[in-house]
This record gives structure tokens, sequence and C-alpha cells, in this order.
């Protein structure tokens, strides 16, 4: 992070500079520590610009220029998501930050940083990753602005991108800008987008020669309708969501252009998923486990994942509201046990080790050793889910991989515990009882978290959620599995409100079972769209993109507001927006002092 650094290293000069919006932490749970260390692993020296002041151009000059190119990266999540509220309030902390102190990044940090460091350095490459790019690569429905704002490597001095999990484009573009050859000729690795000028791309239209034509032969590519089409029509908004959706499979994905007014987006098709060599190599690179000790606060976020560790990448689930199948893909990628087994022995011989293993997963917490026989020579299927409606009977979901690797995990020297405290997919755990009682038994510190999302079963279709059925099956079998063991253990469900399809009656209806079945819903999450999910788009266009049905859309604030504090009505702080929700959808008869009712009436504010 300082030239002294570098120098006390013995390096002269840098061959590229990573640039983010996160506090530097050398841990696997940092993107860019992983990036830094699979470069540094190949030979190139790196070094990182973390959180850089982007008002001028000093910050980005203090590493110099390097010898082949920048990477630009907003952090482990996207700078909105990470500055604003569901409600667009800035956020007060900053879990990537030092001490969590808000206000250290950007809003669309990648075009931020990109700026400067064209300012700064106008001839060197820029190559844009991390979830902020990946996922804002083509057209895209901005929160912040409420409109479709172009991708950021038409709105951003930005020469390639780099989406979904990096590695081995990462690599391979550093070692052909290695070998001499220019990013602008690099226009064919999978799981990048480029871009080409638009009177190239009319030539290409007209059957004229063009530089460009080897790139896109007639077949290889589908043109998604251009940046003027869907930023003005919904419709074609939602058209070139499906299509988009329907490529992101590394062994059916076509090449996608979609023009945009100054500029053409062509998006290759996905890189492959790691081997489980390469996911062993990846994890087992030197990683300290620690901030940069320049900080003299720590960053939240490592202590969320110090004592953790990854197993996987992937998810199967597809849920509408997440972006992970735009991202890291549906295939599950693994490590393998050995693996990670070394990694707990490291966590276990620290200094500082508490004896507990706090999570061992991915985005799920029990996809580990799961696959299907399509993967390997089709991909993931793109015409249906592999959960919802119900478990794909193709699927092998055996827990019985997980289930020896977690034996050996507790049963390690200086482990008192491994935990799974969240992540748990409770349409899978019912469909093996050994896991679930292995789960309880062992693995569950007194709470489990678990995520039904809603109760009401045409929210739970329009989120590609498990119905209420599944979860009532999972919790009943949670309750008599602990009640066997003689263990007093609870679940605490996480709850999204104002999700496309989710009317006030729906809203409603939720409360209502929550007094039901006494639940005790603390853990609420106002739904966000956030870029490149089904329900980004949902919310956009008030339409399915996979039906072109029409589909309800809470929009207004005061909705959402509503909606979020009828599922937290045990809340007095709420009563008065309760009421107002109750009065205005005609449902009076739930204020009162009966057992039925939601809030006492008769209430002074």
């Amino acid at each position: 992070m300082s030239l002294e650094e570098a120098q006390n290293k013995g390096w002269d000069e840098l061959d590229i500079i990573l640039v983010t919006g996160d506090a530097y932490v050398d841990h696997s749970g940092f993107g860019t520590a992983i990036i830094g260390r699979v470069l540094e692993h190949a030979g190139f020296r790196v070094g990182v610009i973390a959180q850089p002041d982007w008002t001028s151009k000093d910050a980005f000059e203090v590493l110099g220029k390097p010898r082949l190119f920048f990477s630009v990266s907003a952090g482990n999540a996207d700078s909105l998501v990470n500055n604003y509220t569901p409600l667009l309030y800035k956020r007060e902390s900053d879990m990537y930050s030092p001490g969590g102190a808000p206000g250290l990044r950007p809003d669309r940090a990648v075009i931020a940083y990109a700026n400067r460091l064209r300012q700064a350095f106008p001839d060197t490459p820029i190559v844009a990753g991390g979830i902020e790019a990946s996922l804002r690569r083509f057209a895209e429905f901005d929160y912040l602005s409420n409109d479709v704002r172009q991708s950021v490597l038409a709105d951003a001095p930005v020469d390639l991108i780099i989406y979904g999990m990096g590695e081995l484009q990462i690599k391979e573009i550093a070692a052909r800008m290695n070998a001499g050859e220019k990013i602008s000729d690099i226009r064919d690795v999978p799981g990048t987008v480029w871009k080409m000028p638009v009177r190239e791309w009319k030539n290409i239209q007209n059957g004229q020669e063009s530089e460009y034509s080897g790139a896109l032969t007639d077949d290889s590519y589908i043109a998604l309708p251009d940046f003027n089409d869907v930023s003005e029509d919904k419709e074609q908004y939602a058209r070139a969501f499906k299509i988009i959706y329907e490529n992101q499979n590394p062994i059916s994905g076509k090449k996608l252009v979609q023009p945009h007014p100054k500029t053409i987006i062509i998006q290759n098709p996905p890189m492959r998923e790691l081997t489980e060599n390469e996911m062993d190599e990846v994890y087992e690179l030197p990683y300290l486990r620690l901030e940069h000790p320049s900080y003299t606060e720590g960053v939240p976020g490592l202590e969320v994942v110090k004592n953790s560790i990854t197993s996987h990448r992937g998810c199967f689930g597809g849920c509408s509201f997440c972006a992970i199948t735009q991202h890291q893909g549906r295939a599950i990628s693994n490590r393998s046990e050995e693996s990670i087994i070394r990694e707990a022995e490291k966590i276990a011989s620290s200094f500082d080790f508490n004896g507990i293993i706090n999570g061992i997963g991915g985005p799920s917490a029990n996809m580990y050793g799961m696959k299907c026989p399509t993967w390997e020579k089709k991909g993931a299927c793109t015409h249906k889910n592999c959960l919802v409606p119900n478990v794909c009977p193709s699927l092998n979901a055996s827990h019985s991989r997980l289930l020896k690797l977690l034996e050996t995990l507790r049963n390690m020297p200086n482990v008192r515990k491994v935990l799974t405290g969240y992540g748990v997919r409770f349409d899978l755990a019912i469909q093996d009882d050994g896991y679930l009682e292995t789960l309880c038994e062992h693995h569950v510190g007194g709470q489990l978290k678990v995520a039904p999302e809603h109760f009401c079963d045409n929210v739970t279709a329009a989120m590609r959620k498990p119905n209420r059925e599944t979860f009532e099956k999972f919790e009943q079998k949670f309750k008599n599995v602990n009640k066997e063991l003689g263990l007093k253990q609870f679940l605490v469900t996480f709850q999204i409100s104002g999700h496309p399809g989710c009317t006030m009656e729906n809203a409603i209806e939720i409360a209502e079972y929550i007094r039901d079945n006494n639940r005790y819903t603390e853990q609420v999450q106002d739904f966000t769209p956030t870029p490149m999910t089904i329900s980004t788009c949902m919310f956009h266009t008030g339409l399915d993109p996979f039906t072109m049905e029409e589909i309800y859309v809470p929009v207004t604030r005061t909705e959402k507001k509503m909606q979020r504090v009828l599922l937290q009505f045990r809340n007095p702080d709420n009563r008065e927006m309760i009421q107002k929700a109750l009065e205005e959808n005609g449902r009076e008869d739930l204020i009162g002092s009966g057992s039925h009712c939601l809030i006492p009436s008769n209430r002074r504010w």
C-alpha cells in the first residue's frame, strides 16, 4: 500500500495496482485480497490503493504508474448498497471501513475512481471488476436515480470489465499484457465485457469489413435491445433481462451485444467455474487474515468472516432478489475436504482463536458437494429452477460429503464448536434427516437463522422461494429433532417486506400469520432493487420477465414503510403507521383489545 513497502520487497515498480472502495484486509473474504494474492502467486508485483480520496487525482498517484494496468473495484458490495438504506437514507456506518466509518467511498465508485485514474494516467489501461462493475455491465435500472443508466463500460473510461468471479480472467489478461498484447486487442477472454466503436458495429450490420468481424460471427452473438429501447420501454427492458439471464451459462451462453449511443457493449460468455484444485489453490494462498497494519481501528467486516471458511461457490437456489446467479453462477464449485481442513488447522492454531469456527459454507451453508449431472456437459438449466417449486429429481442433493467434513472439523484439536448459524436452505435440509439431526446436535449455538422471506405463497412464488408449507415442515422437524435431543434451540426467521408481488393485503395477511404463530420478527429487510436481479427487473417494469405477465409492485415510500412496520406490529414505535395502514385498507377490525388485534385502540400517540 506504499512505495516504502514495495521497496522493502525489493520492487522498483508495480505491475498492477488494485484500487478498491474497501479498506484493505488480507483475508479471502475480501475480493481485493483474493485478486491481489492470485496475481502475486502468478509472479506479478501488486499494489493496493484502498478507499482513496476521489475528490482529486493525488490519492491515485501514491504508488506511481503500474507497468501493466490498474484494476478498479467498488469493494465487496455495490457502492450504492453500501452508502444508502432501502429508503435511500445515508447509512451511518460502513462495515468495510476502519472503525465502521461511513463516507469513505463515493457513490458509483467504479466510475469515480476510473475518472480520477484517467486524469492522473491518461494512457494506462484500466480494468474494472468486482460486484459493482460485474452487475452493471449492461444498461441497468439504478435505484438512486430511479432510471436506467448506461453500462459502466459506457459511463466510465474503463477498457475492460471482468464479470463474475475473476481469478482466471485477471490472470489471463495480465499474462497477455505482460507478453506485449494491447488491452484493446483482448476481446476473447470469457467472463469479460469489451466495447467497440459504433461505426464498426454499423459496418458489421451492413455486411462490410471490420477489424471486429472475427469476434462477432453471425451465429456467435445475440443483439439485445439497445440502450434507448431499454431506457424508454419497460417491456424491452424485461425482454433484454431474460436474454441476459438465460445466457449466464459458460457452456451454452452466447456473446451478447447491447448498442449504446456512443459505444457498443459486448459481453463474452461467462468464464468456466474453478476446478477443485484451482479452488484449493486460491483459498490456500498466504492470507494474513488481518487488516493492513496502517489502520489504527479494526474493520468490522473482518470480524464477521475472520474465523469462517469458504467451502464452495455458486448457488442453485436462484432467488429472485439475489444476484449470485449472475455473479457466481448456479453450478457449485467445491474445495477439497483436505484443503478446508488445512485452513481450519491454521485458524485453530492462531494466537487469538476462541475455539469457535463460526461458519463453513458459501452463498449457502448446505450445498457443499451437491451436483447435477447436466452441469458438466450442458451447464445449469436455463428453463427451470433447481429447488422451486420442488427439488429437481436430477439434483444430487446429498449432504453426505458435508456431514463427513463437519465431523472431521468438530473433532479437531483446539476446536470447541463449528457453528452453522445462518445460510441453511431449509428446503434441502428437510430432504435429509441425518443432516438436520447433526446440525441441531453439534452445529447450532442456540439459534439458527433461516430465510423464508415471506409467508404468502404468491409472494414466495415471485421470490422463487419455497412456499409456506415447506417452511412449516422444516420448522416442525427442527422442533422435533431438538426435543428428541433435549435441546432448547430456536429459529430466527428473516423476512423481506415490500417485494414485488406483495400487496397491502399480503402484508396484513403475513402480520396475522405472525400473530397466530407467535413469531417475533426482528430481522426484516425492506426490499432494495439491487443491480441485475429478477426482483429489480420486476420492480422497474412491473413485469415478470419470463412470462411478461404484470406483477404488483409497492413503489411509494409510504407503502414500503407500511409493509415493513406490519411485520413488526409488536413494536410500540410502529403503531401510528400501522393504524394508518389498517384504516386505509379497511381492516379496522385488527385495531382494539381483542386477541386477534394487531394494535390497541384509543392510544395517545
